[in-house]
């Protein structure tokens, strides 16, 4: 039973500590793989998934038996390792001390000098927000008349959803939209798209070279920016905005677009980490991004996610196992794209409608782009790593961000050539 006077008591004594400027440690907070089985385990996994703060599911419960993997508090084991007992469901201990992965991974981050003018940038560690901001505006000045920072709307806390647009030629062409970061914990999210963007401008290889001239591209690594900031200020496990609602901060972003909203796959209790929030486009990141899209409605062929981890390739829907009008399209675009992505490091990616592959969940932003501004093709890349590597998930180390983007980039070129040759490209 979920115990409200509890996670109320938990996220003020939370709140009053992180106010305070200090950063959230996980010191001894253990790390479970646990695999429910059958329909009666998996409801319990899904009533202990908003029990408590105490308890944090990295990946969200789903319907096709999959691993989860559960951080808990050392003063919840006992209960935890009990509910576990008595319903017998299958566990394994990966981690005694989450921290010390945490600790790892912040050691990842670049630290940038503020009276550099010009910075370097590359895919060896990860960037603070501010850092990847100048990179970008530096991109601007680099490229005149072919990168144009465009700002797709503002966070709660004042800050800019800053992206590009790369247009090699004058002439209007056909547009694809990568929108990543929007789970604030996910960093290879928006390392990826940096990659990405990086490799459009520069890269020598010809079906890159192709794919970046016969089209517009427009690119956001940061659509949660105010989370991202605070996973590296205080929470690295962070995964919504920074609203706050009562004694509870954020919604997730990825269940709060306006398209069949909070129907399946969501929670009403604010201190969830899947809160769909009070109502759909509630906060002013996806409402303001939103507006944005919809100004380029027309314009938009494509339309890619990057969220992590599970190495899955997804399309809509996520509210219903039924399957979008041009399904068979999906299919063969899917079929493309996992089979590049598996081609230079082995990578194994599975996948299919979000409904079926991996869990119902309603809210989402590509169901949203698929329904609401004519792009007929919507993706979702949940990156590296898979269940079965040794990370936890979200602290993946800076060694794999270039091996992640380069994998994807060949998944993403083989995308756009599929897409090409079933005609969805229209000036």
């Amino acid at each position: 039973m979920f115990n409200t006077k509890f996670v109320i008591g938990f996220c003020l004594l939370l709140g009053a500590a992180l106010s305070s400027g200090e950063r959230a440690r996980y010191d001894n907070y253990r790390v479970y793989k646990v695999t429910p089985s059958n329909p009666t385990q998996m409801e319990v996994m899904k009533n202990l998934e908003s029990s408590s703060d105490s308890i944090i599911f990295l990946n969200d419960v789903q319907w096709n038996n999959k691993p989860l993997k559960i951080v808990v508090a050392p003063h919840k084991i006992p209960d935890f390792l009990e509910i576990l007992g008595t319903n017998e469901i299958v566990y394994e201990l990966l981690e005694t001390n989450l921290q010390t992965r945490l600790d790892a991974s912040l050691e990842d981050v670049a630290k940038p000098n503020p009276l550099e003018r010009a910075i370097s940038y590359d895919w060896t560690q990860y960037y603070e927000l501010d850092y990847t901001y100048r990179w970008l505006q530096q991109l601007a000045v680099n490229y005149p008349g072919v990168v144009t920072l465009i700002e797709g709307g503002k966070s709660y806390q004042g800050r800019s959803i800053l992206g590009v647009k790369i247009s090699k030629t004058k002439s209007e062409k056909p547009g694809i939209f990568i929108e990543a970061g929007i789970h604030a914990r996910e960093w290879i999210a928006g390392a990826t798209a940096t990659y990405i963007i990086n490799q459009l401008l520069t890269s020598t290889d010809e079906g890159v070279k192709q794919i970046a001239e016969n089209y517009n591209w427009y690119i956001f690594p940061h659509v949660n920016p105010d989370g991202f900031v605070y996973t590296h200020t205080t929470d690295r496990l962070w995964r919504k905005t920074r609203t706050p609602y009562g004694s509870c901060f954020g919604s997730d972003p990825n269940r709060n677009w306006g398209f069949e909203w909070n129907v399946v796959g969501s929670s009403n209790i604010p201190c969830s980490d899947t809160y769909a929030g009070p109502s759909a486009f509630s906060e002013i990141e996806t409402r303001s991004l939103s507006e944005y899209i919809k100004s380029l409605e027309g314009k938009i062929s494509l339309y890619i996610s990057f969220h992590s981890y599970s190495q899955y390739l997804l399309y809509p829907y996520g509210h219903t196992a039924t399957l979008p009008s041009n399904h068979e399209d999906f299919k063969r675009v899917y079929d493309a794209s996992v089979a590049a992505i598996s081609k230079r490091y082995g990578t194994v990616y599975t996948g299919g409608n979000i409904y079926d592959a991996i869990y119902p969940a309603s809210g989402g932003s590509i169901d949203w782009a698929y329904e609401n501004v004519g792009t007929k093709l919507v993706f979702c890349y949940e990156l590296r790593p898979s269940d079965n590597q040794p990370w936890i998930g979200f602290e993946l180390p800076a060694s794999q961000i270039l091996p992640t983007g380069e994998e994807t980039l060949d998944s993403i070129t083989a995308m756009v050539n599929e897409v090409e040759k079933l005609g969805y490209f229209k000036n």
